[in-house]
């Protein structure tokens, strides 16, 4: 009881307030866009994306520039010139996304070492810091969760038909590089309002691994996106409790939540059904 009291009066107080509910909007968004940026085999994507984030951190620190404002700016350009060299070279997938990965890792590690001030910082861009989540960043997640809440629910059918058929989406008609387009945006701004609270090592897990999860448990696609997005609010809240329970860091508890459900998913044979539409 001692214990339950103690985490009734942490999430009593406002900053751990902002973070649970961070945390459930950015788990939301996440499980939302991981549920077709996996089956599309996006997720490395999203993983270079994390780190163009802290290149784009990095050159706006350098620059005297605030982080917050330079970092979707940034983050939507490199996913567009990402995506552009993806559809135009002969490099296989996975290859030119390591490039970019580890390319994008190392110049902003050199960049950081010009900001002297910063440096003490670093851990909490690896690794977030979602303690420090202000009001303000709540509302850029909050509207930004409710975009993509309307692209997918107004394309649904047009983003089920692209991720699991698209020479039939263009078969169609469907005007497929145009949702690609803006997909990724979408997908890189959830990446780049993640990174302060869930940091860039951290921020594909919570993408990937909701959305992995729900795989296994959905009998239909929209139950997937439904469940992918409720699994990453829910490890997000769990991940929390124990974060503020046992003293750990509050980013890697939740991923480590979100691995547990993963693994009590893939042991729930009976649920284990094909998606389709």
């Amino acid at each position: 009881m001692t214990q339950l009291t103690h985490i009734i009066e942490l999430f009593q107080l406002p900053f751990m307030q902002r973070a649970l509910i961070g945390g459930v909007l950015t788990g939301l968004m996440g499980g939302m866009l991981g549920s077709f940026t996996i089956l599309r085999q996006l997720s490395f994507f999203s993983d270079a994306l994390g780190h163009s984030a802290l290149l784009g951190i990095s050159i706006g620190l350098l620059l005297g520039l605030n982080p917050s404002v330079v970092v979707l700016p940034f983050a939507v350009l490199f996913a567009l010139g990402v995506n552009y060299l993806l559809e135009h070279t002969r490099l296989w997938t996975d290859a030119l996304l390591n490039i970019i990965y580890s390319s994008s890792l190392a110049i902003a590690i050199i960049t950081l070492s010009f900001v002297g001030r910063y440096k003490g910082g670093l851990h909490n861009l690896l690794f977030g810091d979602i303690l420090a989540v202000q009001e303000l960043d709540l509302v850029f997640s909050g509207g930004l969760l409710i975009v993509c809440t309307v692209f997918i629910g107004l394309t649904l059918r047009t983003q089920m038909l692209m991720t699991l058929n698209e020479p039939l989406a263009i078969a169609r008609g469907v005007a497929v590089s145009a949702h690609r387009t803006a997909f990724i945006v979408l997908l890189s701004l959830v990446v780049g309002i993640s990174i302060k609270a869930i940091g860039v090592l951290l921020v594909s897990a919570f993408i990937v691994i909701p959305a992995c999860a729900a795989r296994f448990l959905s009998r239909t696609f929209a139950h997937y996106v439904v469940l992918s997005a409720g699994l990453g609010a829910l490890s997000a809240v769990l991940g929390m409790v124990i974060s503020a329970g046992f003293n750990l860091p509050s980013g890697p508890s939740i991923v480590a939540t979100q691995l547990a459900i993963f693994l009590t998913a893939i042991a729930l044979p009976n649920l284990r059904l094909p998606v389709h539409e």
